[in-house]
């Protein structure tokens, strides 16, 4: 049997599902949630069948987190609500922003990342999670301020063959346990932030996406509000790695799962337009880490005015990698060689708010 890819895409209004067995022509499927948000999406393939788990928004019934071991043929819901804030917090669940499986020598581990700013981990597959209390308690929270998105943990990274797990909130900026409960402790050190009367604070980084190196599990790189950085020591210091892009600012970055020192960005106009520049949207690639980044782009529109929002994009583990994209006007593109070249799979949806893919057989 033919292997297959699978993007889920989840949209301001629903669910989609698309497939391929070549990555060149795909079918739609959905919508699944029908008007209820999807910000997260995960597929956790270390179980059989991989399970899909998707953060879904109900502006009636509120936040919840379902999954599916058919793709989308059946879903389930925990009874009581998977994610609860203790009643001593007086928080509420706002939204489920990331939703990410651990590691492999942990296979019922998933964590997940909440509005408001907090850090939730399962030991059930994602069925049920547990308040990190140690981020929550953090006496640096009541300046963790919300940006454009809300409060939020963004990004969850758990570290491979250690218990050691990064994350990234706006706006409060880049945090690292080397248990993944306590110690929780600032890894901001060379991240700028220009439009602070502070422009190098330890924490109050606004930090729109990290993303691991498939090489070095200590290298990182992070797109913010405002400069595009790159860590070689587990987020203890940063460094710019932005010159050769033609804007510093952008919603997300991507690293290849194969090949170290590859990722993507797609800068996006200054701060205050948050456009393609020129309305042309290009994807731009480094191979070395940083050091060079070209520009690639054949496929994608000209004249375009939207944008792509950090969890919007993603990479496949096909080889060549594949890369993908979802604006907020509904479209969502391909591309099968790393970005070389592009094609549209899908037009017409709600504003795309997340991206995952999967090699399934």
């Amino acid at each position: 049997m033919s292997a297959r890819t699978v993007l889920a895409i989840g949209t301001r209004k629903g669910l989609w599902l698309a497939s391929s067995t070549d990555r060149a022509t795909w079918s739609l499927d959905g919508p699944y949630f029908p008007m209820e948000e999807v910000a997260a999406v995960a597929f956790d393939t270390r179980r059989s069948p991989a399970r899909l788990l998707v953060g879904v928004m109900s502006w009636h019934w509120g936040p919840t987190l379902a999954w599916s071991e058919d793709l989308g043929a059946t879903w389930h819901e925990t009874k009581n609500a998977a994610i609860a804030f203790p009643e001593d917090t007086g928080a509420a669940l706002g939204r489920i922003w990331q939703i990410q499986p651990g590691p492999e020598d942990a296979p019922d581990v998933v964590w997940a990342g909440c509005e408001p700013t907090s850090l939730w981990r399962s030991q059930d597959g994602g069925e049920t999670f547990e308040l990190v209390r140690g981020l929550w308690d953090h006496p640096h929270r009541p300046d963790w301020h919300p940006g454009f998105g809300g409060a939020a943990v963004h990004t969850v990274l758990p570290e491979p063959g250690s218990d050691r797990v990064t994350v990234a909130m706006s706006t409060g900026g880049v945090y690292v346990s080397e248990d993944g409960a306590t110690g929780w402790t600032p890894h901001n050190r060379g991240i700028t932030v220009s439009f602070q009367p502070d422009e190098a604070p330890e924490y109050g980084q606004c930090v729109h996406k990290v993303a691991r190196d498939a090489g070095d599990p200590r290298r990182l790189y992070a797109q913010n509000h405002g400069g595009v950085f790159r860590s070689d020591d587990g987020g203890a210091s940063w460094a710019s790695i932005a010159a050769g892009l033609p804007s510093d600012f952008g919603f997300f970055v991507l690293a290849s799962p194969h090949a170290p020192g590859t990722a993507w960005v797609m800068p996006l106009e200054a701060d205050t337009r948050r456009f393609p520049i020129g309305g042309r949207m290009r994807i731009h690639r480094t191979r070395d880490a940083g050091a060079t980044w070209t520009e690639r782009g054949p496929g994608l529109p000209d004249g375009s005015w939207t944008v792509v929002l950090r969890d919007a994009a993603c990479v496949d583990t096909g080889d060549p990698t594949g890369v993908y994209a979802g604006t907020r006007d509904g479209s969502v593109y391909a591309s099968a060689d790393e970005g070389e070249t592009w094609s549209s799979i899908a037009e017409h949806l709600p504003d795309v708010l997340s991206l995952r893919a999967v090699e399934l057989p």
